[in-house]
């Protein structure tokens, strides 16, 4: 038991480094080095400065500053672009009178993370510019966009995207620098980092705590100049309210450190043992077909897809995955698809083989319930659920009595 069990209660996660289940485990070498900060007193800017030499080791890229998360780094990356590092300039904003203050999107890339990433782009004043269609983007509809006003263009890289049909970020970047456009990338969730500066970011921004296992913070990686204005806005501009703590940037530092000294193979094998258990442990229960799915965009991970037939089972997916929820601890699986199409996921990176057994056992037990109680979790959950409004009834009257 927690010596701090008081002031939480756990939760199995089988959903992968979301923000809203704490994103990841941080490991105690990462608690360590934030623990021996925390009394003492420093210069912030001598500490990004040191920040910023582990991230040019690490990512590849010129430079780099911390901030509080990728959402906030989105916002100040594109502040960046808008101002450079005219701190008049960083002052006026939201103010974009006299500015650059355009930032294109794919319309494909408009999308939701908990909120929405167009918004991310507004908070300093930009004016976002969608181009092509949410499944068809083209060279030609970029370049086309481009004008005088253009101070970005952002790019994102996620599981929530299409994945088909839009313009690939190396031909995205040829585009926008073959007219001076820098280009801003959202890569909060992936794990080859080094990649996006190779293939034309200018800015890439990446989440301090989903793989890198550090604090809630984010990076912003790239040119120097551009990272110079960047850390203008975090201290100066629209992005005090996004501050990081000294313990926030240390531990992103140290787990930049140990990322580089990883042994991914080991992890990846202990990750595909946990794959392994899943698949045997359900293969032979009735009413759910399970097959192995690679990550969508590319990061060396592969998930359980447990696909719900709703007439053997009693239950659909969301409904077990709802019912999951209700365990104790309560057991978190990956389940964006589950109300639409029928399947939920088990990601494998954030548990162990014992948490495994665990999930594996409830699933059945729920499976393997009456057609009483079955009925009765029917009863209480919505006939046609909609994520969006289930989010929202969700957090009315959140406030406790």
């Amino acid at each position: 038991m927690s010596p701090t069990s008081r002031y939480f209660k756990e939760v199995i996660n089988v959903s992968g480094t979301m923000t809203a289940l704490g994103s990841s485990s941080v490991p105690q070498e990462v608690i360590n080095a934030m623990n021996d900060v925390l009394p003492w007193f420093v210069d912030m800017v001598d500490l990004q400065k040191r920040a910023s030499r582990i991230i040019s080791r690490v990512i590849g890229a010129e430079a780099g500053c911390i901030t509080a998360c990728t959402a906030s780094g989105i916002a100040i990356g594109v502040a960046a672009c808008m101002t450079g590092a005219d701190m008049a300039k960083v002052e006026q904003l939201p103010d974009t009178h006299g500015l650059k203050n355009e930032v294109i999107i794919q319309r494909g890339h408009e999308v939701w993370f908990g909120a929405s990433v167009p918004q991310m782009a507004r908070l300093p004043g930009a004016k976002v510019v969608e181009i092509g269609d949410t499944t068809r983007a083209g060279a030609y509809q970029l370049e086309g966009a481009i004008n005088d006003n253009t101070a970005a263009a952002l790019y994102v890289v996620s599981h929530h995207t299409v994945q088909y049909g839009l313009i690939e970020l190396k031909r995205f970047s040829e585009v926008a620098h073959a007219h001076g456009v820098p280009v801003v990338v959202d890569a909060a969730s992936e794990s080859t980092m080094a990649g996006f500066v190779e293939r034309g970011a200018d800015l890439v921004c990446i989440s301090g705590h989903k793989f890198l296992a550090g604090p809630t913070s984010g990076i912003i990686a790239g040119r120097k100049d551009l990272i110079e204005a960047c850390l203008l806005h975090q201290y100066h501009g629209i992005g005090r309210a996004m501050k990081v703590g000294k313990e926030g940037i240390v531990g992103v530092m140290a787990a930049l450190e140990r990322w580089k000294r990883l042994d991914h193979d080991k992890v990846r094998k202990g990750q595909e043992q946990i794959v392994d258990r899943f698949l045997e442990g359900l293969k032979d229960v009735p009413g759910l077909n399970v097959s192995v799915e690679p990550d969508p965009t590319g990061n060396p991970i592969r998930r359980v897809k447990v696909q719900v037939v709703p007439d053997i089972v009693g239950l659909t997916a969301f409904e077990l995955a709802m019912e999951l929820r209700n365990c104790t601890p309560p057991i978190v699986v990956r389940a964006h698809e589950a109300i639409d199409l029928n399947y939920f996921q088990l990601d494998p990176c954030n548990i162990d083989l014992e948490h495994a057994d665990l999930v594996l056992r409830e699933i059945k037990r729920i499976v393997g319930l009456s057609a009483d109680e079955k009925r009765c979790i029917h009863a209480r959950l919505p006939r046609q659920p909609n994520d969006a409004d289930l989010l929202v009834q969700s957090l009315q009257g959140w406030v406790p009595d």
